[in-house]
């Protein structure tokens, strides 16, 4: 009975081993590739089709909405707004340097009424693994989205920068290479979006509806680490929705 029990454990463990190093390779395999796509295309630009330039008087009555970010982006649910259409121009893993130098050949070429944006958390997920550049690396973030905000505002789009979002559970893998300043500096940043609001730049809070007591995603809304579930973009949809809809009526208002 115990030789059985014995080969069992070993057999189990043989397992367990096998699916673990399966698992590890198919994460290695994945990041390698992503590694060597970036190296061959850093910014992303063959990520979308060129686009044709659109000019103001082609325009039809429906007004379009550019989505301009990372992986939060790129997997945000399509929301239905009356008199708007939406053109997702989100690349998962992006830091705002590459989504800022991608701005002329993904979104200028559409002319946006409307631009709205979500981007930083692949830069402050590097504070972790490079503690010594915090400093840095919030600087540079938030120089670089002053820059695109100023850049897409100045070209007469409404710009909707959203705070980043915050971040869900640290699984057991992700513990060795995650720090609690990552977190952090996610709400250092927020608070200097915030002061970016402008007649023609206007603060979506997306942490404030997502944010658990903890400072984490509610658990109801999170995929992962960093991304949200269906649950967490319908509530974000629901609120946008709302925003949107008051912000055309705002502007009917200043017209008439």
């Amino acid at each position: 009975m115990t030789d059985r029990l014995i080969v069992s454990l070993c057999i189990g463990t043989l397992i367990f081993s096998l699916l673990l190093n399966y698992t590890f390779f198919k994460q290695s395999k994945q990041f390698y590739l992503r590694l060597n796509a970036t190296q061959l295309d850093p910014i992303g630009l063959s990520f979308f089709p060129a686009t044709p330039a659109h000019h103001p008087e082609e325009k039809s009555q429906t007004k379009r909405i550019v989505f301009f970010g990372d992986s939060r982006i790129a997997q945000w649910t399509q929301p239905e707004i009356a008199g708007y259409k939406i053109v997702n121009r989100g690349i998962g893993g992006q830091t705002s340097t590459q989504i800022l130098m991608r701005y002329h050949a993904h979104v200028s070429p559409l002319a946006p009424d409307i631009l709205l944006i979500q981007a930083g958390v692949n830069d402050l997920k590097t504070i972790a693994l490079f503690p010594e550049q915090r400093d840095k690396i919030l600087a540079d973030l938030k120089e670089n989205l002053a820059t695109l905000t100023h850049q897409a505002a100045d070209q007469g789009t409404t710009v909707i920068l959203t705070t980043i979002f915050p971040v869900g559970k640290v699984p057991l893998a992700r513990k060795l290479f995650w720090s609690k300043d990552v977190e952090d500096a996610i709400v250092e940043t927020n608070a200097f979006i915030s002061s970016l609001q402008a007649p023609n730049i206007l603060i979506f809070d997306a942490y404030s509806i997502l944010v658990g007591e903890d400072g984490k995603i509610r658990p109801q809304y999170s995929q992962d680490l960093l991304h949200l579930n269906q649950e967490g973009y319908k509530v974000l949809n629901q609120k946008l929705g709302q925003f949107i809809t008051n912000l055309s009526v705002d502007t009917q208002i200043l017209i008439q």
